[in-house]
């Protein structure tokens, strides 16, 4: 009879201990709405919604981020896993990037091969100074970019950020750099391809749900381009 309650007792224990460890697992499900798809300076679509979903637990985090055209048929479509860790303010991932045009001619997901796929594979690496927050960013694998003479790039980025508060709005002001010439951005050496600057404000629509939304002007110094972007979030 003892061991049946010893027994009992320890079922109970691991079950609450494990109860305890899953309410810190972190979830997130949202979706943004864009009126047009800019990534570090590119233009690579318009209108589109922008799904996320993913899980976090002690700084380990595996997300899963998608975009798909809603105005334009011929927008290409892109579904991203990430892995990241973050300790502190320190910050490494490594993303697989999978865009519907590529190498493969049939936008075959699950095909991997080096001179055939659609998937590029990045790694990252990144600290949160407070003041300025830096991302350096490199493709090791995959359908990467070409040097000028026709070997892989191994295309890189990286990033400034710098937050602030003006007016009771929540702003960043972003500076993005391309080290070395790459078909992938469209460079031919350094180049400045990103300035952007963010304002983001949340929309109270009840007391216990609100809207976030958002507005950016990027330049792209490189490609003489530049555009304004506006948008919402929707999550629970």
């Amino acid at each position: 009879m003892k061991k049946i309650v010893l027994f009992a007792f320890m079922l109970i224990a691991g079950a609450t201990a494990y109860a305890q460890e899953a309410e810190k697992i972190e979830t997130t499900i949202c979706a943004d709405f864009v009126n047009q798809y800019i990534w570090r300076g590119q233009d690579l679509g318009s209108v589109a919604v922008q799904p996320t979903l993913g899980v976090g637990y002690k700084g380990l985090s595996l997300s899963a981020w998608g975009s798909y055209g809603l105005t334009n048929s011929d927008d290409v479509k892109e579904f991203d896993l990430t892995l990241a860790y973050t300790l502190g303010k320190f910050n490494v991932g490594i993303t697989d990037y999978w865009f519907s045009e590529g190498l493969d001619p049939d936008g075959r997901y699950f095909k991997y091969g080096a001179h055939g796929t659609n998937h590029v594979f990045e790694a990252n690496v990144g600290y949160d100074f407070g003041p300025v927050a830096l991302q350096w960013y490199t493709n090791f694998a995959g359908n990467d970019g070409f040097t000028k003479k026709g070997k892989r790039a191994y295309s890189s980025y990286f990033e400034a950020t710098v937050p602030f508060t003006l007016a009771k709005i929540d702003w960043s002001a972003t500076a993005g750099f391309v080290p070395y010439a790459t078909t992938f951005y469209g460079t031919t050496g350094f180049a400045v391809t990103n300035l952007t600057l963010r304002a983001t404000k949340d929309i109270k629509i009840t007391d216990s749900f609100s809207i976030p939304i958002f507005g950016q002007v990027t330049g792209n110094p490189c490609s003489q381009k530049a555009y304004l972007v506006f948008g919402f979030t929707l999550q629970p």
